[in-house]
């Protein structure tokens, strides 16, 4: 296994205090005794929030947090014996005190286990269906959040207690600290109780399945979204719903990860998560359903597409010269849309077995609201949206690693009169640790400069009043095509990013990572041509910024309204196409069967 120097670091911080402890009880000497419990409750409590793979490291070698609460209390058990004397009755009420106290966290414990068991074994949630199954409010976070080990600090008071009583001479500070803490543990106890007979309803699968099917079913879906995935990829069917709020047929969003309930965007639509395969299949509500849509391929789709009578849509989550965007399993579906011509090339030059006939341009209906104006500020802002590592290295497109922090510190040094908004794939990182120090990096380069403007006086003679500010947009918020929108250029890697851009008409740049021959690289990423490219050395930026300032019109905007028309399509608005995409996918359903 490798070694973490942070994780390290980390143990010999939490473990540090705890031999001396043990040797200041045995002393005794009360007052440093005293110091270092507060220093190992800090420690604790400080380094457990930072040091990620600090809970792992220790478990392996049987020191998990647990034992160094008991190996505390037993350190002060030992200085209350050798102040007070072992014939003490008070040494006798702190050690049954802390027997006690540790009986009842663990039934508090047990009590928000099988509370939280009882939630993450729902047959199916849902979201805008009348509130089916119908959970109860929940408890406070402290009572259930039995994985956060709250309930061990409770010794604070006994053990705390019984050193200050160290310290003042006194014996009975430690056993009246452990009836405080018995007291408090207690209160924990009977205040989840309610909580677990409320929701003792919800074990019956049965009954929550039927009574979500019920509803589901008054609905009468005919278009069903269906997604899988990890938290992080959320974005990846969060994109789609606004555009199925807006089509003429009924759509129902289907969920397979009870996470992915959370972290869903805002939607009217409804709902359901059903993480069982067998509950999923079973689900007759689903049954009047007539088209699916998959925005991504996972192995959880073969669930929903051996379900019979519905016709299986592929709509991916972006256009992109990715890999990704002609991948071989993408043959299942029925049918594969894609925004424009470029779509439909790309499968053909892939030969994966998608035909022709099955490719149906239909528009990037969320491109909507992209603005072609800049933003039309007295400063020029860049966008730099890097995609991230991939899955293997084969699929390597991001920039992050090798250019990202010079790419920003360019931007900064270009002019003043610049701002930067960084946003990365929210996957940057996932897979490869160098993207996640680069990403890093990028920020603390940000958050300095936005420092020393915060600092230091505009330069005279800018135009703006107001100070420029940096953005790291890290979460959902704001959009990605809001950014698109307060961008006057845009620095991105090969991904769907560079093509939803062009739907703005605004000038790009695109990362050449692998330093290709720019004719060689051009010819393999048809969404670069009208872009301007940039090496590693970063050697074509001066010249592309300094255009910014120019108000003819830069050498590549003809050729960007030609590509735009390949790669987004054109005809009536995207909307407009979408819609009726998806009736004439319900109609061949209906007319022609719907089994893939």
């Amino acid at each position: 296994m490798k070694r973490d120097p942070r994780a390290l670091m980390a143990c010999a911080a939490v473990l540090g205090p705890y031999p001396p402890l043990v040797v200041t009880a045995l002393w005794p000497l009360p007052w440093p005794f005293l110091a270092l419990c507060v220093l190992s409750y800090a420690t604790e409590i400080a380094v457990r929030r930072r040091a990620r793979r600090l809970t792992d490291l220790l478990n392996r070698v049987h020191l998990g947090l647990t034992l160094r609460f008991a190996f505390r209390e037993m350190a002060v058990v030992l200085l209350v014996a050798r102040t007070a004397g072992t014939d003490s009755p008070w040494l006798a009420a702190l050690v049954l005190g802390l027997t006690a106290l540790h009986g009842v966290r663990a039934l508090q414990t047990g009590l928000a286990i099988a509370y939280t068991r009882v939630l993450g074994q729902l047959p199916v949630l849902t979201r805008n269906i009348d509130g089916v199954p119908e959970i109860p409010a929940p408890p406070a976070d402290i009572l259930v959040g039995h994985r956060s080990m709250r309930a061990l600090y409770l010794d604070v008071l006994p053990v705390g207690g019984a050193a200050l009583g160290a310290v003042l001479g006194t014996d009975r500070l430690g056993a009246a600290g452990a009836a405080l803490a018995l007291g408090l543990g207690s209160a924990g106890v009977l205040g989840v109780l309610p909580h677990l007979r409320r929701v003792r309803p919800l074990r019956n699968r049965r009954a929550v399945l039927k009574a979500a099917g019920r509803r589901l079913a008054r609905y009468r879906p005919e278009v069903i979204l269906y997604f899988s995935g990890p938290n992080d990829s959320a974005y990846q069917v969060s994109m789609w719903l606004r555009p199925l709020e807006r089509i003429d047929r009924r759509a129902v969003v289907v969920l397979r990860e009870r996470g992915m309930l959370r972290t869903l965007g805002e939607t009217s639509l409804p709902v359901v998560c059903i993480p069982s395969a067998a509950d999923l299949m079973s689900f007759r509500a689903l049954g009047s359903a007539r088209v699916c849509l998959y925005p991504s391929n996972v192995g959880k789709n073969i669930h929903m597409l051996r379900i019979q009578g519905m016709r299986s849509v592929f709509v991916g989550h972006g256009d992109s010269d990715k890999e990704a965007s002609f991948n071989p399993f993408t043959k299942v579906y029925d049918e594969v849309w894609v925004a424009g011509r470029a779509g439909r090339d790309r499968y053909l030059r892939a030969r994966v077995g998608v035909r022709d006939e099955d490719i149906h341009e239909v528009g990037r209906p969320q491109l909507t609201g992209v603005r072609t104006a800049g933003p039309g500020l007295p400063y020029r802002t860049v966008l730099y949206a890097p995609t991230w590592e991939g899955w293997t290295d084969d699929l390597f497109h991001t920039s992050i690693i090798t250019m990202g922090p010079a790419i920003v510190r360019a931007l900064l040094a270009h002019s003043p009169a610049l701002r930067v908004i960084y946003k990365p794939h929210p996957l940057t990182g996932y897979r490869n640790p160098a993207a996640d120090r680069a990403h890093r990096e990028i920020l603390a380069i940000l958050e300095g400069a936005e420092l020393s403007r915060s600092i230091a006086r505009h330069p005279a003679g800018t135009a703006h009043a107001e100070p420029i500010r940096h953005q790291a947009v890290t979460g959902p918020r704001p959009p990605l095509y809001d950014c698109f929108n307060q961008a006057d250029l845009m620095i991105a890697d090969i991904s769907s990013v560079v093509a939803d851009f062009i739907a703005s008409g605004k000038p790009y740049m695109v990362t050449n990572v692998a330093g290709l021959p720019e004719r060689t690289f051009r010819e393999r990423y048809p969404s670069a041509e009208a872009g301007y490219l940039l090496t590693e050395g970063l050697s074509e930026l001066p010249a592309v910024l300094a255009g910014l300032d120019h108000a003819e019109e830069d050498a590549l905007a003809a050729a960007r309204r030609t590509l735009k028309t390949y790669l987004l399509g054109s005809g009536p608005d995207a909307m407009a196409r979408f819609n009726g995409a998806v009736n004439g996918a319900y109609g061949r359903a209906v007319h022609g069967g719907g089994d893939g």
